[in-house]
């Protein structure tokens, strides 16, 4: 593609993604298209056709794993059989919340409705203790809301808070007409759900006070945790699901539960009909296509995306969304492959010492505070490609094709949530995987300390042979840089490198730090986008590990006896060039961690002085900040 060298000056990303932007199209099933987005195509496509010879019979395969999700994908394909069954197996799960009269009846079904995904007030997970990150831990926070996010529910939002909700009622009453329900009780039970929603909306942590994991640590003895309600017992339920009393469960929205027996008291029948909608809306999309087109319309609203995903595409993220670390595999070994697993492998210990000699010269911290940073970083753990084991969780996952479809799911989700309470207390395994190496993406994991870098992301524009070193390090080398970055943002900078939440700083460090996060923060909050403005608190950690990742990878690049600084910032905005519909890109700003993609490629790059040199920008030009506005913190 063509890159506008005039214009570099004015707009980085405009330059180099301007002819691309004028022909890309966005797909129909899609909120987005562009550089993450056409390699996760290129992956569907390719994975379909495989899981396809697999469920014709073409290929055969000897593992037992995957020809589990095979099967789930074959039977999430017979639409037409499902039309046939019709509504029964909603039905009959729509029956079990039905029946319910009282909190003490729910009481008597909890743990099977936690189990099977069902709706419950208090949302509970396992995950390493953040203060002792060797076991896991109990955590319990709140349900999720109708709309995206708390701040839909303020005042500036009304307009587009009583839109989406009308959108959503209309799409439930839809459902609920299919389902049988007649228009007087579809009106009454939708009512019910909203006034509930609307009982937890305030007590709720907004996506910007979500971002800020030191807020979620905040132990309380089982005893203290149940006297947050009498409506329900919430020991016995922790006692049922991880067969004993913790001596802590880890409470991340403390307000959510000072407010919960409010919430709970004389509101029986709106918890129930809030339930019921919930139940239908997580199944609906499960029995025929018409209900699965009509149960998408609220998300299609939310994002943009024209149309429903195709019958096969359906199936396809189905199957592998369940068997996620099955399909990883299958993808990484037989598209990625153990040669590049080591090439890449050898490209992030590389970052790694790049990233040891820039902490080394330092000048803003302490030597406490910097030998501290450097024995994270040699702590660091690295995880590419595929994983070297799959969870054996998976060899329980067994698909009956002549079951329908939910029955299945419902089966599986038992089977992952048994496990999931069944590690409480137990050992972490760091070397576990939580994201399919067929994701592009990748992620460092403040609890675990350790970064992962799937097989998917690893390809043109982020990395190919055919590519450049200076292209390769402006792509795939900030990208690891980028997640090695998160180690020191104003999250993960607040854990040791053991994964602990432990403050390392000395004080004046810590203050010293926070003012330059600061200035990130004002670096990008109240930008006009999409006709809206980036929130720059919300977006603060991944502005700071881009910032970081950036540098680094420059740095690295430098080393190489081709290096390009052209080529290195032309790669990084192109990896960053994304198409996305209005709607999609306000919800982004409600919702997301990451700034707009666009001021994510140009903002970075105006924050380097070798951006200055490589295209000669000068005071007048766009591109031009004042070296005293150039935020610097790795």
């Amino acid at each position: 593609m063509a890159v506008n060298n005039e214009l570099i000056k004015d707009d980085l990303y405009e330059a180099v993604n301007g002819e691309w932007l004028k022909t890309a199209k966005i797909p129909d099933d899609k909120p987005a298209t562009g550089g993450f987005n056409d390699l996760v195509n290129e992956i569907d496509k390719q994975l379909m056709d495989d899981f396809d010879a697999y469920a014709t019979g073409k290929e055969k395969s000897d593992d037992s794993r995957f020809n589990e999700m095979i099967k789930l994908y074959r039977l999430a394909k017979k639409f037409d059989w499902r039309k046939k069954v019709g509504p029964q197996p909603l039905k009959r799960m729509l029956a079990s919340v039905e029946n319910l009269n009282s909190y003490e009846d729910y009481q008597s079904q909890w743990k099977n409705w936690i189990l099977a995904g069902m709706p419950s007030p208090i949302s509970f997970d396992i995950d390493a203790d953040m203060k002792n990150a060797t076991v896991y831990a109990l955590f319990a926070s709140s349900p999720s809301l109708i709309l995206p996010d708390k701040s839909y529910y303020e005042a500036e939002k009304k307009a587009q808070h009583d839109q989406l909700l009308q959108l959503w009622s209309s799409m439930v009453e839809a459902l609920m007409d299919k389902l049988g329900y007649s228009k007087e009780e579809a009106k009454k039970i939708i009512d019910d759900a909203i006034k509930f929603d609307a009982l937890l909306a305030p007590n709720v942590k907004s996506a910007e006070e979500a971002a800020d994991y030191s807020k979620m640590y905040n132990p309380q003895t089982v005893a203290e945790l149940a006297s947050a309600t009498d409506q329900l017992d919430i020991a016995a339920i922790i006692k049922q699901l991880v067969g004993e009393e913790p001596e802590k469960v880890i409470v991340t929205e403390p307000e959510y539960f000072k407010a919960l027996n409010k919430i709970l008291q004389d509101n029986f029948e709106l918890f129930k009909n809030w339930a019921l909608i919930r139940v239908i809306r997580e199944n609906a999309s499960y029995l025929d296509d018409e209900m699965r087109e009509i149960n998408g319309r609220y998300g299609r609203a939310l994002s943009g995306s024209k149309k429903p995903v195709s019958q096969r595409k359906f199936a396809f993220y189905l199957a592998r969304d369940m068997f996620s670390q099955v399909a990883g595999d299958y993808y990484g070994k037989k598209y990625f492959g153990p040669q590049a697993k080591a090439d890449v492998h050898h490209m992030v210990e590389q970052m790694i010492k790049v990233y040891k000699g820039r902490l080394t010269n330092n000048q803003w911290l302490s030597k406490d505070t910097r030998d501290k940073a450097i024995l994270k970083l040699d702590k660091l753990g690295i995880q590419v490609g595929y994983p070297d084991k799959i969870p054996a969780l998976y060899d329980q996952f067994k698909v009956d094709e002549e079951e329908s479809l939910i029955a299945n799911l419902n089966q599986l989700t038992v089977t992952a949530n048994k496990e999931l309470f069944s590690r409480w207390n137990k050992p972490v395994d760091r070397m576990r995987w939580e994201m399919s190496a067929a994701t592009v993406n990748a992620y460092y994991h403040p609890f675990k300390n350790i970064i992962v870098f799937p097989a998917a992301i690893l390809q043109a524009p982020f990395y190919s042979l055919k590519q450049s070193s200076s292209q390769n390090y402006g792509g795939i080398g900030a990208v690891i840089a980028h997640e090695i970055s998160h180690a020191f943002d104003n999250n993960g900078s607040l854990f040791d490198e053991f994964g602990n939440l432990n403050n390392w700083w000395t004080d004046e460090d810590s203050a010293h730090f926070k003012q330059l996060a600061q200035k990130m923060i004002e670096e990008f909050d109240g930008i006009p986008f999409a006709g809206q403005k980036v929130n720059g608190k919300l977006t603060v950690s991944e502005n700071i590990a881009d910032a970081g990742g950036l540098s680094c990878a420059l740095e690295a690049a430098k080393n190489e006896a081709d290096f390009n600084a052209q080529e290195f910032f032309i790669n990084w905005a192109t990896i960053w060039r994304m198409k996305a519909t209005e709607q999609y890109m306000q919800l982004l700003l409600s919702i997301d961690v990451h700034a707009p993609q666009k001021l994510r490629a140009n903002i970075q790059a105006e924050n380097l002085d070798d951006f200055y040199r490589a295209f000669d920008i000068k005071p007048g030009d766009e591109m031009y900040r004042a070296p005293e506005d150039r935020v610097h913190i790795w």
